[in-house]
């Protein structure tokens, strides 16, 4: 519904130090028009250039601390409202790689009222 607001592409920064990075985060919003329990996204996927990066590797912040996506699926008592951003990082030794390239997220929702999970994605040419 709101897929081209998922990914803040002026927010892709990398983590750890400037010599030896560790990883990359950026900041990203719900593609659903109302707020959602953590427990209820069911997967966040990552990729650059189409190659998904591990699940293992991926935390989301929306603001109480980070969790991995296996926490996230009993985070109960967190919510992500609508428009609010969230962070989400990656470990990935060197960083987000130099030079243009592709990054893609996928968010899959369960939605209390739809039979099936939602899908939103996002894809933006960033350059580093």
């Amino acid at each position: 519904m709101f897929d081209k607001y998922i990914i803040d592409p002026a927010t892709v920064a990398n983590t750890g130090p400037a010599d030896a990075p560790t990883g990359f985060s950026f900041t990203t919003k719900l593609g659903y028009y109302r707020g959602l329990g953590l427990s209820m996204i069911e997967d966040l996927k990552v990729s650059i250039d189409g190659e998904a990066l591990p699940r293992e590797a991926i935390t989301f912040d929306e603001g109480e601390g980070p969790l991995t996506l296996d926490e996230m699926e009993t985070a109960f008592d967190r919510r992500w409202p609508f428009g609010a951003p969230a962070t989400i990082t990656v470990a990935l030794p060197g960083g987000f790689p130099a030079g243009e390239h592709k990054l893609s997220l996928q968010q899959r929702l369960r939605i209390s009222y739809m039979p099936f999970p939602s899908f939103n994605n996002d894809e933006k040419v960033i350059s580093l």
